[in-house]
Parts: structure tokens; C-alpha cells; sequence
């Protein structure tokens, strides 16, 4: 059905005030920082990188290893001696993805794995909501975001101080956050969802009206996908709220034999032209399991990479959009957080308590 109401900021004659609740601080006071190691292309770094160009041969040119090779090699190498793991979201280019990370997966992937590191040291490839959400569920660990620059235009797009307003409008009414929200909002809402489990969240609070943020074209695929009333929120991903409808048709005009594969936080146009819509995770499942000649994916663009990275016989067309904050994480600076701890990611205790609720609700939900 359709959504019952689209809220933003501009609704309400108030504003509440904001005020920030995560903050980076300086290196671990329990870690000196270490030496830069030397980053020379040498016969050894190229035996001992060699297996993990084999992953990303078909998606990095082989002029293009020197130059990442040695910072590799050092990054796995540091992550031994700090107790490290690194996390990665499906949209960081393959040389992080396929060659220093040791999970990568989606927001649910990432934010189930990372209640399960032993690790002393989490590095979060992605960006801040999800440095902050792993916090959240390792509140005793370090969490290092290589480059605290790597936001998000849905986090960005509402606070608590909104969710608090929301639920004076629409006092009783659940509300539910989509995991792309910073541990401020979390900790104003009932529970969280990611694209892969947005509708089971959603019914699973038994309520005839539900308050969705912050993806208005989360919101209205869930809407489509349920019978709860969806009251949304204004934001969007401006990654994927780029494409349209009229660039799918063009591309099957170009090849009536291409398959499309789309995010959730598509306008619906968008949705509606795709043979498929799912969360990174079952977008890549999809692909797995139908092996097609030729794709669009429409999404962030190395989640495409990642995936003919493994399975170099689908022919990936490229009508991708580059997420800029995704691509603050880069190799050196994985490095650089590795060598000094930073830049480190802590959480007002009273905000992340809560906010843990919110995300472990989502965690242990059970259809």
C-alpha cells in the first residue's frame, strides 16, 4: 500500500536541538603508535601477495598491484601484531574487500559478525554508522574508523531530536530505524532494521502503524510489502536515489537479454523496472545462484567489482554511482589506523546503552 505520510525536518513548527553523541578521540592511551613500515614492491611482497592477487585479478590491473601490494602485506601483517580484524561493507573497493578484511558482508552481516570478534581492535571499512553500531555491540573493544570523514546522507538526514518530535506527533506509534542511522537515533527508537530484514522487523511489532526512517524509498518498498501503515521519514541514499527508471528501460533497449538487479533504496521507477530487488546480501545471492551472461547492478559500484571479482564469467555492465564516503577508506589510511589507533570511535554511555537495545532487538528478533 501506500505510505501514509512523508516527514522531514521542515513539518515540524519546532526544532528540538541536536547535539552530537559520537566522538573521535586520540590514539589508545593502551597502544603506542607504531613505525611506518617500508612500502617497496619487492620479490618477496609479490610471493607473499600473490594468492590474494589471484582474488582480484579480473577486477585490478596487474600495472595497478605494485603500487597496492606492499600496504597490503603490511596491513594483515600489523593486524597479527594489534590483535586487529577488519570489517568490510560490500561497497569498498576489492583490494580492501578481498585482500586485508577478514568479514565483509552487508549492515546485518557486519553488525551480527561483530558481536562475535575476539579481536581486541575492530578497523570498521565503512562508513561512521557502522563504526558506531559496531561500538555499540563491543563496548569493551577499540573501534577505529580509518578516516572519520565516512558519513552517510540518510544518517545525516535525521537525529533523535527528530525521532523525539516524530513520536509527539504520533504518540503510541512504534517506531522503527533502518541500521544507515547514527547511535543517536537508535537510542530514540524501538528497534532497528536493515534492507534484508526491514518487512519481518516491521511486522514483527504487531502494530497497525509503524514510523519508518530514515529511507523514504526503504520505506515505500516495505509499504509495498505489508499491510502496516508506513509513516516515512524524508531522507535518502544519494547514491542510489540517483538512478531512474527511464536509464533501466534504455539499458534493455541496448540488450533485451540484460538482467537488472536492484537496492531497495531505489525510487520505486527504479524497482519497478529491476528482475530483482534485495539488500546487497541477496542481490549478491541472486547473482550466485543465476549465474546471468550479462548485469546491472544498480547500486554503489565496487559492490559490482566485488562480485566479478568472484565470479569473473558474469559480464558486469557499469551504470553504477560511487558512494564519496565510501571511498574515504582507503588502503593507506587502514594503514595509518592501524600504526597510531586511530581514529577511534566512543559513544556517551547513557546514548549507547539504549542504542544497543535498539540494535540487539533487531539482532535476536525471531520469526
Amino acid at each position: 500500500m501506500p505510505i501514509a505520510g512523508l516527514f522531514g525536518p521542515e513539518d515540524f513548527a519546532r526544532q528540538a536541538p541536536r547535539r552530537p553523541v559520537a566522538t573521535m578521540r586520540p590514539p589508545h592511551a593502551g597502544g603506542a603508535a607504531l613505525p611506518k613500515p617500508a612500502l617497496d614492491w619487492t620479490p618477496e611482497v609479490e610471493r607473499a601477495t600473490a594468492p590474494l592477487y589471484a582474488r582480484v585479478k579480473h577486477v585490478i590491473p596487474p600495472i595497478e598491484w605494485p603500487l597496492m601490494a606492499p600496504t597490503i602485506k603490511a596491513i594483515n601483517e600489523l593486524k597479527a601484531a594489534r590483535n586487529a580484524v577488519i570489517l568490510a561493507h560490500n561497497y569498498q573497493a576489492p583490494e580492501i574487500f578481498h585482500c586485508v578484511a577478514d568479514i565483509g558482508g552487508d549492515s546485518l552481516q557486519l553488525a551480527v559478525e561483530a558481536t562475535k570478534v575476539k579481536a581486541d581492535i575492530i578497523v570498521q571499512c565503512g562508513v561512521h554508522f557502522m563504526a558506531e553500531t559496531s561500538k555499540l555491540l563491543n563496548p569493551d573493544k577499540t573501534v577505529l574508523i580509518p578516516d572519520s570523514r565516512a558519513g552517510c546522507s540518510l544518517a545525516a538526514s535525521i537525529t533523535g531530536a527528530d525521532v523525539r518530535l516524530l513520536r509527539e506527533r504520533f504518540p503510541g506509534v512504534p517506531v522503527v530505524a533502518y541500521v544507515n542511522t547514527s547511535a543517536d537515533v537508535k537510542a530514540e527508537v524501538d528497534i532497528c532494521c536493515t534492507s534484508s530484514n526491514a518487512v519481518q522487523v516491521v511486522e514483527s511489532l504487531r502494530a497497525p502503524t509503524v514510523i519508518f526512517l530514515p529511507d523514504q524509498y526503504l520505506a515505500r518498498y516495505v509499504a509495498s510489502k505489508t499491510e502496516v501503515k508506513i509513516i516515512a521519514w524524508k531522507g535518502a541514499c544519494e547514491v542510489h536515489e540517483r538512478f531512474t527508471g527511464e536509464e533501466l528501460r534504455s539499458y534493455r533497449e541496448a540488450d533485451p537479454s540484460v538482467q537488472i538487479i536492484a537496492h531497495p533504496e531505489c525510487p520505486p521507477d527504479v524497482l519497478a523496472e529491476a528482475d530483482f530487488t534485495g539488500s546487497t546480501a541477496h542481490m549478491i545471492k541472486w547473482v550466485r545462484e543465476k549465474r546471468p551472461r550479462r548485469l546491472v547492478m544498480i547500486t554503489e559500484c565496487s559492490m559490482a567489482d566485488n562480485v566479478r571479482a568472484e565470479l569473473p564469467e558474469v559480464e558486469m555492465l557499469r551504470p553504477c554511482n560511487l558512494c564519496p564516503h565510501m571511498k574515504r577508506i582507503t588502503l593507506s589510511n587502514i594503514l595509518d589506523s592501524l600504526l597510531t589507533l586511530r581514529e577511534e570511535v566512543t559513544i556517551d554511555p547513557a546514548i549507547a546503552h539504549r542504542a544497543r537495545q535498539s540494535v540487539e532487538r533487531m539482532i535476536n528478533l525471531k520469526n
